[in-house]
């Protein structure tokens, strides 16, 4: 069993926004569209409107309600505080041009490999979860352990070496990783076949499920990954290690849904979602404010 630690490799404890350290990056460096998600278009680089003179938004208990659903979804993995405290060592974009160039070229870039580093955490926890239960069977986490600390030097860069980066090339060389490391996951519960042609929407990688009535339904090792489950029901479903690595859960409806086992769920997805009280997550998932309280 490894001997890591949050605090020695910044794992999850710092994975997750941490908003009173940053300098609301994600509030100017990002643009938005006028949308569902957002009232009217801002380019990047561009601070909201709403955002105050000490970093913070001034109507953040209002923002679904005025129209900022896309705010609420939104999660940095602790690329904000770490651009801003550690990066450019506690300079703020509002001191000179220089710095605010460099700094909202370099947040998106972070945000991604911290998003990277979440998916491969969460990789090496699969795997030495399995590890423990099955010694013999199960590989070495040494691989998934190496990826991890790669990234993550990567991620501690300077802002011209950030700038620099293949973003994209470090997904494609982790990809294997955690398509592994799930079906590592998934091996003890192995998936129901495919459903047939006329008795529902395919579950597979990459599925159309847009609107999909799967409530009740058991998708237990289902590998979803990739797909798009927009506004599916959901509701009262076994999601024990389903794969929803990068599924779009916009909108669906998780009321009374067991996630508390899925693969690759991530806090943006549960946020984007709607839920109840009953809806079973993971262990250290915050329960969105905008769920319903009961059934």
């Amino acid at each position: 069993m490894s001997t890591r630690t949050r605090i020695e490799l910044g794992r999850r404890a710092d994975l997750g926004a941490d908003c009173a350290n940053c300098f609301g990056l994600c509030c100017v460096a990002l643009a938005f569209t006028k949308s569902a998600d957002f009232p009217f278009d801002k380019p990047a680089g561009d601070p909201c409107t709403n955002l105050d003179e000490h970093d913070g938004c001034r109507i953040h208990p209002q923002l679904r309600d005025r129209g900022f659903k896309g705010c609420t979804v939104f999660d940095c993995f602790g690329a904000g505080q770490k651009v801003s405290r550690q990066t450019f060592a506690g300079r703020s974009w509002r001191d000179d041009a220089s710095t605010r160039e460099a700094m909202f070229s370099t947040f998106p870039l972070v945000r991604r490999l911290h998003e990277l580093l979440w998916y491969l955490d969460e990789a090496i926890a699969l795997v030495e979860r399995e590890s423990e239960r099955l010694e013999a069977t199960t590989p070495d986490p040494a691989p998934w352990l190496t990826a991890f600390e790669h990234v993550r030097l990567l991620a501690d860069g300077t802002p011209d070496e950030l700038a620099a980066l293949d973003v994209d090339a470090e997904y494609d060389a982790a990809r294997p990783l955690l398509v592994q490391a799930s079906e590592v996951a998934r091996a003890a519960v192995p998936a129901p076949p495919r459903r047939s042609k006329g008795k529902g929407p395919a579950l597979e990688p990459g599925s159309d499920l847009m609107g999909a009535g799967l409530a009740g339904a058991d998708l237990r090792g289902r590998t979803l990954r990739g797909s798009i489950a927009i506004a599916a029901d959901l509701r009262g479903a076994d999601m024990d290690r389903c794969d929803l690595l990068g599924v779009d859960l916009r909108d669906a409806d998780l009321s009374g849904a067991d996630l508390s086992g899925a693969i690759y769920l991530t806090q943006m997805q549960v946020n984007s979602a709607r839920g109840d009280a009953v809806t079973r997550l993971p262990e250290g998932f915050a329960r969105p404010s905008h769920w319903a309280v009961g059934r």
